[in-house]
């Protein structure tokens, strides 16, 4: 093990020790800082100055896509006019590892002045952020991975994790739910999956439609031309039923000689998985994996076919 492969891993295992040590500092005060953003009717304003600010615009940017929003502020542009941005219905989270850090204490008379709460996050409990606070959450840290311990590393990764612990709960007290979350991110894959319905992604023309009284030897045709792997088999404009190239494939192992005077009726599948022209994505694809096919049928209420869904057509 080369010595760079060691300091990573020890870097690694020091962090994590940060991480994990923020267990017994979560307290009352932790329910109490969770309370104040849900009750804050403005925005949750995150400041902090160096490596603590860049730690405080993930954190604002993490809050903001979660269901509570929230923008980040430099301290050190609060005296250039930013200062305007923060309103009596908002809610400060204020982060400095030191809490001693002097631009950032600079405007904490005014935040008072206007009766705005702070929630301080800090590695010094004592520290005068502490006592400016309305709450104050412990992120104390025995020691820094850096090798000569100066560097912000398990300070600024434990101010991240008790960011997120934050956000975390606050999920769970908005009921915060996977579809809210696409919304916010309707670029990702996740968005386009909650959010993309069947009809926007289904085969709709040149589908492979036979009547059940179609022999099994003229269906083989019509199952390859289509492309699918499939046809699904309709009776006065309504389906009845589906067959599939393995139906087939069955067909010829079980019925050989008989195989050319069955009828698609007779191997089709009677009820095959439909879905409505607004199911989401995400739940096709659900379908799909738990039934262990590779098609879906999209039909309105009366069972008329609109369209086809295949897997490839989930992949967004």
């Amino acid at each position: 093990m080369s010595r760079y492969t060691e300091i990573a891993i020890q870097c690694l295992k020091d962090e994590a020790a940060a991480v994990s040590g923020l267990i017994k500092n979560i307290d009352d005060g932790f329910d109490k800082a969770v309370e104040l953003i849900l009750g804050c009717k403005g925005k949750l304003i995150v400041t902090g100055v160096g490596k603590s600010g860049h730690v405080g615009a993930k954190i604002a940017a993490t809050m903001s896509s979660t269901g509570t929003p929230s923008f980040y502020v430099n301290p050190l542009d609060v005296f250039h006019g930013d200062l305007g941005v923060i309103t009596t219905e908002d809610v400060v989270l204020a982060i400095s590892n030191s809490g001693e850090t002097d631009e950032l204490l600079r405007f904490l008379p005014y935040l008072m002045h206007k009766n705005i709460p702070v929630i301080g996050m800090s590695g010094n409990p004592v520290s005068k952020l502490a006592q400016y606070s309305q709450v104050h959450l412990n992120i104390a840290v025995e020691r820094e991975a850096c090798p000569l311990g100066l560097a912000p590393t398990s300070s600024t990764t434990a101010s991240m994790a008790m960011g997120d612990a934050l956000a975390c709960a606050l999920i769970e007290a908005r009921h915060f739910e996977a579809v809210d979350f696409a919304h916010f991110h309707p670029g990702g894959s996740l968005g386009k999956r909650l959010l993309t319905t069947a009809a926007d992604v289904m085969r709709k023309n040149d589908l492979p439609v036979i009547p059940p009284t179609m022999k099994l030897g003229e269906a083989v045709i019509h199952v390859s031309n289509g492309r699918l792997g499939l046809c699904v088999a309709e009776e006065n404009g309504k389906i009845v039923g589906i067959i599939t190239d393995g139906d087939v494939r069955r067909a010829i192992q079980n019925s050989q000689d008989r195989f050319f005077q069955l009828t698609v009726a007779d191997i089709m599948t009677k009820k095959p998985k439909l879905v409505s022209p607004d199911t989401k994505i995400a739940e096709v694809e659900k379908i799909l994996n738990s039934n262990k096919i590779h098609c879906v049928l999209v039909a309105d209420t009366e069972r008329h076919l609109l369209g086809i869904v295949d897997s490839f057509s989930t992949a967004l």
